[in-house]
């Protein structure tokens, strides 16, 4: 039910951060990497500001050790949706377009979004996995995860003032209904002195068919549909304009917050009832249910044929989680703590289950990279060696939360 609930706020937001993406005239993997990527990570981001509050004694609950038990279901739930982004939605995305898009039942994956997306998603893993490995954390970690998240977003920047130049140079010589082929688009491209490429190739297509270049470089004034965002399922149609859209964001906003204050207090007490340590609660049942958002985003993309965006929002959504969900709670938590840093040891103990933790979003990164850069596919054999994977992680979570295992 919260899922569905995180999913349907989530949802219309994703439309109208499209909607602003297409007006921006980013193309497909910088806006998966950006907009489509807070779109659907705002449930991590909301759930572990809740998680620090409420342990901290902000609200109706409070633990012994607040600041850290807080902070550490925090990295379970961002660590959790990490690995659940980078194989499970990239392995689902597979699996649907392999039943059902018969001409292409491969996701193609353009070596670029691999190369800029997911090595910087690795080496954010691997800061946040030496902080782990620090006695406590501190507001400089913070700002120095708040920082990387702004180096890539100004490299995505400088990409897409490089896309819009390329498109520029389509716009220039097709001013008429003409689609052209790939080979006169090529030919365009190295007329203006631009290195054509097949995801630079594919995304000037797709705008080209959907009639988003031809005459005005945003909407097609000769009948180009009215973009809308669909609410309740789809069942109701919105029209956007920049007003209806901000106004979307804000109420999508607002409920998908309540949705995951709902989440913590039900994770919360699962973990209570179930008498096991909270963090890996947090890193199976928080984790996969904000990260529901990212699934259906990046199928639809899939679907869609965006098969750069369905990746690159996987890829941009762990960085996201990574850089902005768990440095905006640790801020909080440190402030909380009398701007002290926030210790990872409770009784004196190493925080249960964080070492395993590290090792396996390592290992799973890593694993999914060579995955997907082996012939630049993801087939459906690959999709369900992803799915396996995953299941090693949750049966990982299991069996630390019943004391098998002491990671």
């Amino acid at each position: 039910m919260i899922s569905i609930v995180i999913w349907q706020a989530c949802d219309p937001f994703a439309d109208a951060a499209q909607y602003f993406g297409e007006r921006w005239r980013l193309p497909g993997s910088v806006r998966g990497a950006t907009l489509d990527a807070i779109a659907s990570s705002l449930p991590e981001l909301f759930t572990g500001l809740f998680f620090v509050l409420l342990a901290a004694g902000v609200g109706d609950q409070a633990s012994a050790d607040g600041e850290t038990e807080g902070l550490g279901a925090t990295i379970a739930t961002c660590a959790g949706s990490a690995v659940y982004n980078m194989m499970l939605i990239p392995a689902l995305c597979g699996i649907v377009i392999a039943r059902t898009r018969h001409q292409k039942p491969v996701i193609e994956v353009e070596s670029k979004v691999i190369s800029r997306d997911g090595l910087w998603f690795l080496a954010c893993e691997l800061v946040l996995i030496v902080f782990l490995f620090q006695p406590a954390m501190s507001w400089g970690m913070a700002a120095t995860l708040l920082l990387m998240y702004v180096a890539y977003v100004y490299m995505l920047v400088l990409d897409s003032r490089s896309y819009r130049i390329a498109r520029d140079a389509v716009v220039d010589r097709f001013t008429d209904e003409h689609v052209p082929s790939t080979d006169e688009l090529v030919d365009a491209l190295n007329a203006a002195g631009i290195k054509p490429s097949l995801q630079l190739i594919n995304q000037v297509r797709r705008e080209l068919v959907a009639g988003a270049i031809v005459g005005d470089p945003v909407h097609d004034e000769d009948g180009d549909e009215d973009d809308t965002a669909g609410i309740l399922f789809g069942r109701f149609e919105v029209k956007l304009t920049p007003v209806v859209g901000y106004s979307i964001l804000a109420v999508s906003t607002v409920i998908a917050a309540a949705a995951c204050y709902w989440l913590v207090e039900v994770t919360q007490s699962t973990a209570t009832t179930l008498n096991v340590p909270l963090f890996f609660v947090a890193v199976i049942v928080a984790a996969a249910a904000s990260s529901v958002p990212d699934t259906f985003l990046s199928i639809a993309a899939a679907r869609r044929g965006d098969d750069d965006g369905a990746v690159s929002n996987a890829f941009g959504s762990n960085i996201f989680d990574i850089c902005i969900c768990l440095s905006v709670p640790l801020l909080v938590s440190v402030y909380l703590n009398g701007g002290k840093p926030v210790p990872l040891t409770i009784d004196g103990q190493p925080m249960a289950g964080l070492f395993g933790l590290q090792i396996l979003l390592c290992a799973s990164t890593i694993v999914t990279l060579l995955i997907m850069w082996q012939d630049l596919r993801l087939t459906l054999t690959k999709s369900w060696i992803l799915v396996g994977l995953y299941g090693i992680f949750v049966a990982y979570a299991v069996a630390g939360s019943l004391g098998i295992l002491n990671l």
